[in-house]
């Protein structure tokens, strides 16, 4: 609940405030984060099964994870982003940043419009013993594929950010009540009002 709530039905109004674009942001990264956690639960079922290597479920959800992690850096249109300092200062006495930045390249490659993130294959010509073409030889590299313990340092730090966030939200809640607090009603009713569906609750 939001300062000011009593809990029963009001009407709400849209606010489009430098403050409460930040709110907005902060509850996109949240809810981000809260994505990859779900993913990595997920994630860590999926690999404990037989044959998990090759498994789609696997690929989208990591995926999704790698995507999803590092929208949390990108700035929003109100500057608000998570950092490598947030990153850090999460477990200050272990080397997360490294971990951060794999997970940052890894997303590149995951997100290529053009990049195979499951095999690196490459096309040859097979010379026989006399030096001429013999046909044409296809080989191909599986890239290292997710596994359980990145599984779980990601969804450790995801939790810990998650944590960050969550506390930056109830911050910028109370700046963005403080802000509309003494509005005058005239004022709040020319706002846009907001449908609220409620469960009856």
């Amino acid at each position: 609940m939001t300062p000011g709530d009593t809990g029963t039905a009001a009407v709400v109004r849209r606010l489009d405030s430098p403050a409460a674009g930040r709110l907005v942001d902060l509850l996109g990264i949240f809810d981000d984060l809260q994505t990859v956690l779900g993913c990595c639960e997920r994630l860590v079922t999926e690999l404990a099964a037989p044959h998990a290597e090759g498994n789609p479920v696997v690929e989208a959800a990591w995926t999704t994870v790698l995507l999803c992690y590092t929208r949390c850096f990108a700035p929003r249109a109100s500057g608000t982003a998570l950092t490598e300092a947030d990153v850090a200062a999460t477990q200050p006495e272990a080397d997360l940043l490294s971990w951060h930045q794999a997970l940052v390249r890894l997303r590149g490659v995951y997100a290529a419009a053009s990049t195979n993130p499951r095999e690196e294959f490459t096309v040859g010509v097979v010379q026989e013993e006399d030096g001429s073409a013999g046909g044409v030889a296809i080989t191909s590299v599986r890239r290292p594929q997710v596994n359980d313990l990145t599984v779980r340092q990601t969804g450790a730090i995801a939790f810990a950010l998650s944590e960050v966030v969550n506390t930056r939200i109830e911050e910028q809640q109370a700046v963005v009540f403080e802000e509309v607090r003494n509005v005058p009603r005239a004022d709040l009713d020319a706002l846009d009002r907001i449908d609220v569906v409620t469960d009856g609750s």
